[in-house]
């Protein structure tokens, strides 16, 4: 599903974000991405939402290489991903359900199609009898978990999250994990960057470190007990 290959990133300025990453995430994996801020993790989940591109190497989706893909194709290959960012990215002048639906409806699907899917994502993350409120009157977890929904609401391959429990305690942080794992175990590739070492060793999935741009370790689902 993902490959990078001897990929580096450096900013106007001379600052090195990501340094020769080669790893690969097979279809149907749910991998941790970690390290200190400033690490890089933002910058590699901008490379695969080709908001950044890479100063050298490769990006690899779907067999795809990421630096080939220009105009209307980045429109096309972001709606195969689903996108959750830390501060929810909700428009506060939409309710739920509008927040949802906004990517099936950029994309042009029909009325009926939209309200389905819709109520079938909001059902998913427990949200189903408040489609109709606006996201202010939610709480933090509960807003949340609007924005999984409209990022898995297309039915993504691969669903990418930035410290998506950042601002949430630990108790909600637990919910917000499991429902990733829920969508995981319907067979979506999930990539979560986050700083939180106890969850992650809870979670017990694959985790890949990085640490000053550089990619230290890839610890396997089990190694860590082992």
């Amino acid at each position: 599903m993902i490959r990078f290959d001897r990929v580096s990133k450096r900013y106007p300025g001379g600052h090195q974000a990501l340094s020769d990453l080669s790893f690969e995430i097979e279809a149907g994996e749910m991998v941790f991405l970690t390290g200190h801020s400033g690490a890089g993790k933002s910058t590699l989940l901008k490379l695969l939402a080709i908001i950044e591109r890479p100063s050298y190497g490769q990006v690899f989706m779907g067999g795809r290489n990421l630096n080939q893909v220009k105009g209307r194709g980045i429109a096309a290959l972001r709606r195969r991903m689903g996108v959750v960012f830390q501060d929810h990215r909700l428009l506060f002048d939409r309710n739920v359900y509008d927040n949802v639906a906004l990517p099936l409806m950029i994309a042009g699907h029909s009325s009926a199609e939209i309200g389905r899917r819709v109520r079938a994502a909001l059902d998913k993350v427990g949200l189903l009898g408040k489609e109709r409120l606006n996201p202010i009157a939610l709480s933090g977890g509960e807003q949340q978990r609007v924005g999984i929904a409209r990022a898995v609401v297309g039915r993504p391959a691969l669903l990418i999250a930035d410290e998506p429990t950042g601002n949430l305690d630990p108790a909600l942080s637990e919910e917000i994990m499991k429902l990733f794992m829920v969508f995981n175990e319907l067979g979506t590739t999930v990539l979560i960057a986050s700083h939180d070492i106890a969850l992650i060793k809870r979670i017990a999935r694959r985790v890949l470190v990085l640490n000053a741009s550089k990619l230290i370790d890839d610890v396997r689902r089990g190694q860590a007990e082992a």
